[in-house]
């Protein structure tokens, strides 16, 4: 082929029909890649409702995330493994290899049984099957990075590889619409059924009618999982068609391929002190940039907001689709004047301006539920009642009054403040001027447990209603609500495409570039591992945990918003540590330059 033939550092050239060919089938493939990987961060509410049932809500939400984050957590072990497999056996090939993993471990989901069914099996085989998921993923970037950076002329390396940053967006754009498409074709043709509880009664709403699940939360969340199968075949069919990096084959042809690429990656200081800086100067930031405005903004809205999964969908759906050109523009703009000042840029703004932007969103698209959060609200208990209710080995039982009571109005989305009294012996709530006793769960069984428990939430629930907290979504008529995918024509709808369009656009700022910096950091050799490393690590741990963090500092500190602290600080500690340490100008460096041997 002309492309193995060419002298690899002549990039200056136009890209030939070849190059683009394999460059785009590249794309494809990993769209669908993302779009297995991000069909659970999609469905992470309903899926835990199914899986994680023997919890209660507040803690099987955190249970749902830390299921989403376990495929991040274990990308860094991926990329270790996929990083050393493209630099030895080469690209192609590692591609092959993550997306029959990923495929496979994403229609397993869609056949797994429920925990009513399985019991604690299906969580923990849930779990694993996203582990699998993760590390096919953590092979997958660094790849196609490399990939497309070792085919671009040398001047347009950000333009291209932007193409690469679009597909995890897109790949999350594509679950959506067959989410929307399948929710309402189910939903349409299947009526609602009851839900039940473990003994087999009716569960109440808070106003006493009985509480309906719909036909999609119950199986037919099932069908996107099930589908992902097409999507295998043809991505299995497009990898079979690529070419390998014409970089990669003359380095073999020529013996120059490292073999031992994690050792020279990050055995010497040399390169190590590469992959320290890719990760705090670069990659941190970066990360809960992006998981702050695709996915913690949807179960945000979905969660906190109180909007339900289907508008949060469809709202979330367009903000993506008028904001994903901003990938390429910024990695275009990053050819002309370098990678690091947009990537920092983003990071700052979106440090700035993340405590205004999520209120904004609590206001426009729930106003009621955001008047009655003015209402003050007080927990009084003793500090030695209270605990942090993060319980991600799903051992620990929070029982005592302060966590039941805090429980009750985190679910609730209220805003609350803490005030300790050593001499209480039973929490207390103040909802304005009425004030509600909670109760010890540990010391009551049976009956007297059930009943006070009954009177704990309705007292509750009659507080926070006279509050004006929206406790009955149907009954809502200030919350937003979209009946279907072009229905967004009001101003109220448009000013939310807005605010989630920002976040997107804050996300390609910080994201479009990335590829290309971090192809230009590390020598081919061992390019593949370098990049991989630091990229999942701040990717899969910063940003796949930043949704449970943040979910459970604010349930902790009684502010809906507290978890923003979590990317604020990190957003703003990588500007820093960027602008000190990170390399600038290496948009004009020749990334083969370091190629002899």
């Amino acid at each position: 082929m002309a492309v193995a033939d060419m002298n690899i550092r002549d990039r200056s050239r136009p890209m030939t029909g070849e190059e683009r060919k394999v460059i785009m089938a590249s794309s494809a493939g990993t769209i669908f890649e993302w779009y297995d990987f991000y069909l659970y961060g999609s469905l992470a509410a309903i899926i835990g409702a199914q899986f994680f049932t023997a919890f209660p809500e507040a803690t099987r939400n955190v249970f749902a995330l830390l299921a989403f984050a376990a495929g991040f957590i274990v990308r860094p072990f991926g990329a270790l493994v996929f990083g050393a497999l493209g630099d030895i056996v080469g690209r192609k090939y590692t591609f092959l290899m993550t997306i029959l993993i990923m495929g496979l471990s994403t229609f397993l989901v869609g056949m797994l049984p429920s925990y009513s069914s399985w019991g604690a099996a299906a969580p923990v085989i849930l779990i694993i099957l996203r582990m699998l998921q993760g590390l096919a993923l953590g092979g997958e970037y660094g790849g196609a990075a490399v990939y497309v950076a070792e085919h671009a002329p040398a001047n347009r390396r950000g333009y291209f590889t932007s193409f690469i940053q679009t597909t995890a967006t897109l790949g999350l754009l594509l679950s959506l619409i067959v989410i929307l498409a399948v929710q309402g074709y189910v939903n349409a043709n299947w009526a609602p059924t009851a839900v039940l509880d473990a003994a087999g009664a009716a569960v109440l709403n808070p106003d006493g009618s009985p509480k309906m699940i719909k036909a999609f939360d119950l199986w037919g969340w099932r069908i996107p999982f099930l589908a992902s199968i097409l999507l295998l075949a043809i991505s299995l069919y497009i990898r079979l068609q690529m070419n390998e990096s014409p970089a990669f084959k003359k380095m073999k042809e020529e013996g120059a391929a490292s073999k031992a690429p994690l050792r020279e990656a990050f055995g010497t200081w040399k390169n190590g002190k590469i992959a320290l800086i890719a990760l705090f100067g670069l990659v941190a930031g970066q990360a809960v940039v992006w998981y702050s405005g695709q996915f913690y903004a949807l179960f945000f809205i979905q969660n906190v907001v109180k909007v339900d999964s289907f508008t949060a969908n469809v709202l979330v759906a367009w903000s993506l689709i008028l904001g994903t050109g901003g990938f390429v523009f910024f990695g275009s703009l990053s050819d002309r004047i370098g990678r690091k000042p947009i990537i920092l840029a983003g990071c700052a703004i979106a440090a700035l301006t993340y405590s205004f932007v999520f209120p904004l969103l609590t206001r426009t698209a729930n106003p009621a539920l955001h008047a009655a959060q003015q209402t003050p609200v007080t927990v009084t208990a003793s500090p030695e009642d209270c605990s942090f209710q993060f319980n991600p080995t799903g051992t620990a039982k929070f029982t005592s009054s302060c966590d039941i009571a805090k429980a009750t109005l985190a679910r609730n989305s209220v805003n609350y403040q803490s005030v300790e009294d050593a001499a209480a012996t039973v929490a207390q709530i103040k909802i304005g001027d009425t004030v509600i006793p909670a109760y010890d769960g540990a010391a009551l069984t049976g009956d007297d447990l059930k009943n006070a428990t009954a009177a704990f939430n309705k007292g509750v629930n009659d507080a926070l209603t006279a509050a004006g907290y929206p406790l009955s979504a149907d009954a809502n008529t200030s919350v937003v609500k979209a009946a279907h995918f072009f229905d967004i024509f009001t101003g109220q709808k448009i000013t939310v495409v807005l605010i989630l369009t920002y976040l997107i656009v804050l996300v390609t700022m910080v994201y479009g570039p990335i590829a290309a910096m971090l192809v230009e950091l590390f020598p081919t050799r061992i390019r593949y591992s370098g990049l991989s490393l630091p990229y999942h690590i701040g990717n899969g741990w910063f940003g796949g945990l930043m949704p449970a963090t943040a979910f459970a500092i604010s349930a902790q500190t009684g502010n809906v918003y507290g978890g923003l602290w979590y990317p604020i600080v990190i957003a703003a500690a990588t500007v820093v540590i960027g602008a000190l340490f990170v390399p600038g100008g290496t948009h004009k460096k020749d990334i083969f330059a370091d190629d002899a041997r």
